[in-house]
């Protein structure tokens, strides 16, 4: 039986009236639930900006603020992360040479070329673990006395720092400048002690690494009670080596961790370095460099290689453990490749010059570092979509999908800095359909704990 053309669209559109239905039903829910997260007393000095689309068609289902800049904390590493996958490639690795040179003076150079590589002495792959790089540099080294180490400085700014971070994240783990030669992620651990009462004065036990080269911390931590948690920060000393510890840890702790950062990755692992070769009678003990770094020297003979893990992989701690340093490494290393020269600004500028040939305004991407820890940072949730939906269609996706860490059931990004939080990624629904979202709030008051409840009820509509 032959079906009139009026009767076949009919029945068209009865096939397509259920996902008509379904579409206007989520854009509704969510859009209930937002105008209840932005009644909440949390919100009375706040702005929200969220943006929904359908994977597959590219349909808007929900916009509120997608065109205003706010701080985006760590969901900007789903930024870094895409554009690095793009312009360096899935496979691509970091080296780091080793070399003999010699100085004007016929001195014996241990001479290091590096690159840049964020996970020299890292403890998170058995291969990059600092014990494990120094016995391989050792075991290939040639038979000679050294006058002095130095680090190849060519190529690389010295903004180890990107602009707006703050004197409070720069002397702690997650605030580590990003360096040439970067060592153990440019972390160390203290282990404290606190007092049985609060109030007391806490010390310092020990720290891992237990030599700190031209380093020194004083605490001026308290103790507080029981179940307190970590509120201790470093400092950085504005001129000079003495660091300072501020805050309290809970009472009755004999080696409480918190996690700092090296004033110089570098400086701690020429001289982690310098201490095997003298033991092994390698180094002259008159070696009294008063400098680190050159790029004088012009003939060298290389003798080993480093070589980092795939970008792939870097990526994938860079997103689930949120890595600063990873992502501020990937931004100069953009710079570098694609302009010769290693800065914040150069791969910033190349970032943004890429993303508008994609038609994303470079407004929307108003960027300051890589990671997103400075509070300068501006960047729309429309930009952060658009670049998750581009990321959906390359032959590196499922790299980067596995990236992105699990909350709330959904593969997404989270960010967290002074009164922001942000949530960006990816989620499929019991219906089959995937949606891609980014959901930002800068300047609400209270828990970020209670705030993170509330920001989920509002992408459980996407469930």
């Amino acid at each position: 039986m032959k079906l009139k053309a009026s009767a076949i669209v009919c029945l068209m559109w009865l096939l397509y009236l259920p996902v008509v239905t379904l579409a206007q039903t989520v854009s509704k829910k969510v859009e209930i639930a937002f105008q209840q997260f932005e009644k909440d007393s949390q919100l009375a000095n706040a702005i929200s900006s969220l943006y929904i689309i359908d994977d597959k068609t590219g349909e808007i289902i929900f916009d509120k603020n997608s065109r205003i800049g706010l701080a985006p904390a760590s969901t900007q590493k789903i930024i870094t992360s895409i554009t690095a996958f793009e312009l360096l490639g899935r496979s691509f690795t970091y080296s780091t040479s080793f070399a003999v040179a010699t100085d004007s003076i016929n001195n014996t150079i241990l001479y290091i070329i590096p690159s840049g590589d964020p996970t020299l002495g890292s403890s998170r792959w058995q291969t990059t673990k600092a014990e494990n790089v120094l016995q391989r540099i050792i075991k290939n080294l040639p038979k000679k006395t050294f006058t002095n180490i130095l680090i190849d400085s060519s190529n690389r700014g010295a903004d180890n720092i990107p602009d707006g971070w703050i004197w409070q994240d720069v002397g702690n783990y997650y605030g580590a400048g990003s360096e040439k030669l970067t060592w153990r992620e440019n972390q160390f651990d203290i282990l404290l002690k606190s007092g049985n009462k609060i109030g007391d004065p806490v010390s310092i036990a020990a720290t891992v690494p237990s030599s700190i080269y031209q380093y020194t911390l004083q605490s001026f931590v308290t103790s507080a009670q029981t179940g307190s948690g970590d509120n201790a920060y470093i400092y950085f000393p504005v001129n000079g080596n003495e660091g300072i510890i501020k805050g309290t840890i809970p009472v009755n702790e004999t080696r409480f961790a918190i996690s700092g950062a090296f004033p110089s990755g570098s400086l701690q692992f020429v001289n982690e370095l310098n201490d095997s070769l003298m033991k092994l009678n390698l180094m002259s003990p008159s070696n009294s460099s008063d400098k680190l770094f050159t790029n004088t020297i012009k003939k060298f003979n290389p003798f080993h290689t480093e070589t980092s893990p795939p970008l792939d992989s870097i990526i994938f701690w860079l997103n689930r453990k949120s890595i600063n340093l990873y992502a501020e490494a990937l931004i100069k290393t953009i710079g570098l490749i694609k302009k010769g020269y290693g800065s914040t600004d150069n791969g910033l500028a190349v970032l943004k010059d890429f993303w508008k040939e994609k038609d994303i305004n470079p407004t929307e991407l108003n960027m300051f570092d890589g990671s997103g820890l400075s509070p300068l940072n501006r960047t729309t949730t429309h930009a952060q979509v658009q670049l998750l939906k581009y990321a959906k269609q390359q032959p590196w996706f499922a790299s980067f999908y596995q990236s992105l860490p699990l909350y709330n059931g959904m593969k997404m990004k989270s960010g967290t800095i002074t009164n922001v939080k942000g949530f960006t990624g990816y989620h499929t629904a019991a219906s089959g359909k995937t949606y891609i979202f980014s959901f930002l709030v800068n300047n609400y008051n209270g828990s970020a704990t209670a705030l993170v409840r509330k920001m989920y009820k509002v992408l459980d509509e996407l469930k």
